[in-house]
């Protein structure tokens, strides 16, 4: 089994900012040669988080307005008053999400559903350059 790494550079406008990795990850699963296994996207920080969804501006704004009810922007954080940062709330929006996601793929292809895409949920309150890594395991 061969194990690759790659990354995927992107910018995110925080606040709940979704951005669509799946070409990118697929580039990086074509670049790698290796045709059955499990690439795994993983976000590094703790304001960030990595899932799937059907990119489509509907769900991308319900996903927005379920982050808002769980972990609303305007309530008290405890990390707010001892950092004085405000992004407590994205804190919590990253726990809640997880920072990586495993995909299986078959053949050189992502096994995902027909309208499943995988993204990057930037929680932080402001802007943020991103460095998202892709691992690649597999034969």
């Amino acid at each position: 089994m061969s194990v690759r790494s790659y990354t995927i550079q992107v910018s995110a406008e925080g606040f709940s900012d979704v951005i669509d990795l799946t070409a990118a990850v697929r580039e990086r699963l074509t670049s790698s040669g290796t045709k059955d296994g499990n690439v795994t996207v993983f976000v590094p920080g703790s304001t960030a988080g990595v899932t799937t969804i059907e990119y489509e501006s509907g769900a991308l704004k319900d996903l927005k307005k379920a982050f808002e009810r769980l972990a609303p922007r305007d309530l008290h954080y405890d990390h707010d008053a001892r950092w004085g940062d405000g992004n407590g709330f994205s804190h919590v929006r990253a726990a809640l999400l997880g920072p990586s996601l495993t995909v299986p793929f078959a053949s050189g292809e992502l096994l995902l559903g027909t309208w499943q895409q995988i993204v990057l949920v930037d929680f932080d309150n402001r802007v943020r350059h991103r460095e998202v890594v892709v691992q690649v395991q597999g034969e």
